[in-house]
């Protein structure tokens, strides 16, 4: 727990450190980069630390915990911790690398407030610090254990089965363990981390959904290539789309990830937009391989029924099972989906039981314009999950 004196501290300077947290989280990555490139090396995103979305990330990570714990020092915020720890594990972070992420951040801090920085001050934000990071290396350390991997060495080598065009700019990788041996564990809504060597000779990391049952022998991941439209394209998913052949193979981890299938029998809603569709499909073949009967409903937006990544294979899904709709949107209607609606998507004309479970995935506009509107509808907050590709810009929000 925070202690008394810590938590009014942290109450008091809360503003003030909020207000600089982007300068101090630029600083510290500027700082610790410089000093230790080497964890630019298969740990850190070039386009998100180039796009700024990690250090946002990691400024509202430490908003949302030192904000949780001022409103009751006695309870962990667990859903900020849950998503963290997946997205640790998942590109192998260590207990140790919070040691050099303590020395880096705790000097920004001090080089961004100077004097108002009091010893004090300092000791209050340092138990925050390993409050958190106490609380995500025990996570971390069961997850590591659960995924039957050693901590920071969750990565095992996949062949390249097959290779499909899902659209001009789409593409699935049908993938078997090199090693002849059965396939990690994983649960409907999960995702693995793909590492990649560069041209450049450094390693990149990036996360993509099963878009396939867990339980299958091969697994899939569905791929859309990411132009930057003003920041860097992305440099996985275009080594990927560029060089990768049957044949070949991938690097991968565990599959890991919070926002998971549930084993209710309540009705189930999948909303999503763009390649925010993966994960859902994921879900949809598990629900299809055992015979769910649970009530589901469909409902993806996207630009056109030619950019639809497996449009055909969402359909054919939801026909296998005994109790399951399907609803699209798009921005540019074609006869491929005469049924569709057009423009965005609009939720209020859907039937959406109260007692339903939902997941959203999608753009981050999408996903708030969707969870306004499940709200609106009387959707309980606690229902609905959602699962972001990338760093979480999202994660103070959508926790409340």
């Amino acid at each position: 727990m925070l202690s008394a004196e810590s938590a009014a501290m942290i109450r008091a300077t809360l503003p003030a450190v909020g207000a600089a947290l982007d300068e101090i989280t630029t600083r510290f990555y500027a700082t610790m980069f410089a000093d230790r490139p080497e964890l630019l090396d298969g740990m850190f995103n070039r386009g998100n630390q180039a796009g700024g979305t990690q250090r946002q990330a990691l400024a509202g990570s430490i908003a949302a915990f030192a904000s949780a714990l001022v409103a009751d020092p006695d309870t962990y915020p667990q859903a900020v911790l849950d998503r963290i720890a997946h997205k640790h594990v998942a590109v192998g972070v260590t207990d140790d690398q919070y040691v050099i992420v303590h020395k880096y951040l705790f000097a920004a801090i001090a080089d961004v407030l100077g004097a108002a920085v009091t010893p004090e001050v300092a000791a209050a934000w340092d138990e925050v610090y390993w409050l958190m990071a106490g609380a995500l290396i025990a996570q971390e350390a069961r997850l590591y254990q659960d995924a039957g991997v050693v901590p920071g060495d969750t990565w095992r080598r996949w062949t390249v089965v097959d290779r499909v065009r899902e659209t001009p700019d789409t593409a699935s990788f049908l993938l078997r363990p090199a090693d002849g041996a059965a396939a990690p564990g994983a649960r409907a809504g999960q995702y693995v981390s793909a590492r990649v060597r560069m041209p450049d000779g450094v390693h990149q990391l990036r996360q993509y959904s099963l878009s396939s049952a867990p339980d299958a022998e091969l697994r899939r991941i569905t791929v859309k290539r990411v132009h930057g439209h003003g920041t860097p394209d992305g440099e996985v998913s275009a080594l990927l789309h560029d060089t990768v052949q049957p044949g070949d193979e991938l690097t991968l981890s565990a599959p890991f990830g919070d926002v998971v299938l549930d084993n209710s029998d309540d009705p189930l809603v999948l909303v999503s937009a763009g390649i925010g569709c993966t994960p859902m499909v994921g879900m949809l073949e598990h629900l299809a391989a055992t015979r769910s009967t649970r009530p589901v409903t469909v409902l993806h937006a996207d630009r056109s029924p030619g950019e639809h990544a497996l449009r055909a294979r969402t359909r054919e899904l939801a026909g296998q099972l005994s109790d399951a709709r399907v609803e699209f949107w798009y921005e540019q209607p074609g006869a491929d989906e005469p049924d569709a609606h057009p423009g965005r998507i609009d939720l209020t004309g859907s039937v959406i039981p109260g007692n339903a479970r939902v997941y959203l995935c999608g753009p981050l506009p999408f996903m708030r314009e969707a969870r306004a509107q499940l709200l609106r509808a009387g959707i309980p907050a606690r229902r609905i999950r959602y699962e972001m590709f990338g760093p979480d810009l999202w994660l103070a929000d959508a926790t409340a």
